[in-house]
């Protein structure tokens, strides 16, 4: 027995033998006297009436339900390549079969095909399959089992790795199906069922309930607005549905949260109308497009929230726009606070990508900006995602003995002007932002403000030079808190300073 569970033991006994004794205490009368009257209290509501029983919904539902087996061919590997152990990351261990391992150093990579098991379900009698993205991809060949055993090939008609759904073809008619249902009504506290091949264990079934609702799971799909429960899922339940207590399809089981590799009590699925949103766009082209504003956001937090005089932590703060977005165009600009789109509220950060990316290109959308501290309305026609490429830039390193600082501002920081070769690393436009070459000031540096980073406004004006960056900062007083909007490794965020006093 550990010692947290000698603690928890002793814990549960100390707690109970004060009522043993109150117990005993009891079956002595008490004095007329001292007793209280009676409180009348009304009978609570019963809010649970009872476990549900899933057998009919599985022997309805069951058939519909298949194993997909994706064979990957060989490709070599990193390792033959650099002769260096290589860790598979877990996100790609759910993709090879059990006992898959590398090669050691000197081998000339792997010459079995790997094979990825997972599962999927029917949504039409013609043949068509719903499956992950991460299950078949790269796949030379695919095999769709039913439950009656039949081995049938199958195409991939179309797959999108941003949803993690991949649709599939089989050449078979009078399937059964699944119904498909409406995931925007799930609450958390619902039942929900799961049915799948965890770890090669065809058609097994889980349940449990819905944890959360609209969760931003990993950054690589932050598009996808994910169910989290707590139904066990594990290797190979990857594609298989999420149910509801109707038997109805309400998502797709994608991934679990897990340093082990296994279950445990975090599960995502994506939701099924997002999916299926996916699917009519597969059929015809066989890829998803998706809208875009062409801003970087940033979550809003207590200290950013009274630099910009806002009312509260709601919205995406953004940081950046890109260079000819829509966003661009409609006027959006670092600092402001998207709080809707189109009346849907957006209360984080994490609640825009997937709003928008929803959305066909082309589509005009009115957003709810709080800008300055009062919200205007900003019409804007959203453009096409394209997938980004390229890895973030490098800081440049800033010289052991800086030029002679401006001053010591009310951040105690200390800046100096941009060269030609920075600016081109940092991808800083010219005449745009200081370097931070010392950071003096304890508050600065709590708030993340480090050496390298560029500085590119205060709150909503630019700064180009050191001296402008001080005539920005010299109403600041001690209390007060300034926005910084900066640059560092490729990303723009805005981070918030408090004035230290003197």
């Amino acid at each position: 027995m550990t010692l947290h569970a000698r603690h928890n033991l002793l814990a549960l006994v100390m707690l109970t033998l004060p009522l043993t004794a109150c117990a005993q205490q009891a079956e002595a009368p008490a004095p007329v006297a001292s007793a209280a009257p009676a409180v009348a209290q009304s009978t609570a509501p019963q809010l649970v009436t009872g476990l549900p029983d899933f057998t009919q919904l599985v022997e309805q539902v069951g058939p519909g339900v298949v194993n997909v087996e994706a064979t990957v061919g060989s490709r070599r590997s990193a390792q033959a390549q650099t002769g260096e152990d290589v860790e598979i990351p877990e996100i790609f261990r759910r993709m090879l079969p059990p006992g898959f391992q590398m090669p050691g150093p000197g081998q000339q990579g792997p010459q079995r095909r790997g094979t990825s098991m997972g599962s999927g379900f029917i949504i039409s009698a013609d043949g068509y399959v719903l499956t992950n993205h991460h299950v078949v991809d790269g796949a030379d060949e695919v095999k769709v089992t039913l439950p009656d055993r039949r081995e049938l090939t199958a195409k991939v008609v179309g797959s999108d790795q941003q949803y993690d759904v991949a649709l599939l073809k089989v050449d078979a008619k009078g399937l059964p199906t699944l119904r498909i249902g409406n995931s925007t009504t799930l609450k958390p506290g619902q039942w929900v069922v799961a049915i799948g091949s965890p770890l090669g264990l065809d058609h097994s079934v889980t349940a449990g309930i819905v944890s959360a609702v609209g969760r931003s799971a990993s950054p690589e799909q932050r598009y996808v607005p994910f169910i989290q429960t707590d139904v066990a899922i594990n290797q190979g339940n990857s594609g298989g549905p999420l149910l509801n207590t109707r038997g109805e399809v309400v998502g797709i089981n994608s991934q679990i949260f897990s340093v082990s590799g296994g279950y445990m009590g975090i599960s995502f699925a994506i939701p099924i109308d997002l999916a299926m949103g996916a699917v009519e766009q597969l059929k015809s082209t066989g890829r998803v497009s998706r809208g875009q504003l062409g801003v970087q956001v940033g979550a809003l937090d207590a200290a950013k929230a009274k630099g910009l005089n806002a009312p509260d932590t709601r919205g995406a703060l953004v940081s950046e726009v890109l260079v000819g977005s829509a966003a661009e165009k409609a006027g959006l600009s670092p600092g402001d606070i998207i709080r809707s789109v189109n009346g849907q509220d957006v209360s984080e950060s994490s609640a825009l990508p997937p709003i928008i990316g929803a959305m066909a290109p082309g589509t005009r959308v009115t957003l709810g900006v709080l800008r300055d501290g009062k919200m205007v309305t900003v019409p804007v026609t959203l453009s096409e995602l394209e997938e980004e490429q390229g890895a973030a830039r490098t800081l440049p390193t800033p010289p052991s003995s800086p030029a002679a600082p401006a001053g010591r501002n009310a951040l105690g920081i200390q800046t100096q002007p941009l060269d030609a070769d920075s600016r081109k690393r940092l991808g800083v436009e010219s005449g745009d932002g200081v370097l931070v070459s010392r950071v003096d000031s304890a508050a600065a540096r709590e708030a993340g403000l480090t050496p390298g980073m560029v500085i590119l406004q205060v709150g909503r004006n630019k700064v180009n030079s050191p001296a402008a960056l001080d005539r920005e900062l010299a109403a600041a007083k001690a209390g007060d808190t300034v926005m910084l909007l900066v640059r560092s490794r490729g990303v723009t965020r805005f981070i918030a300073v408090t004035v230290e006093k003197d």
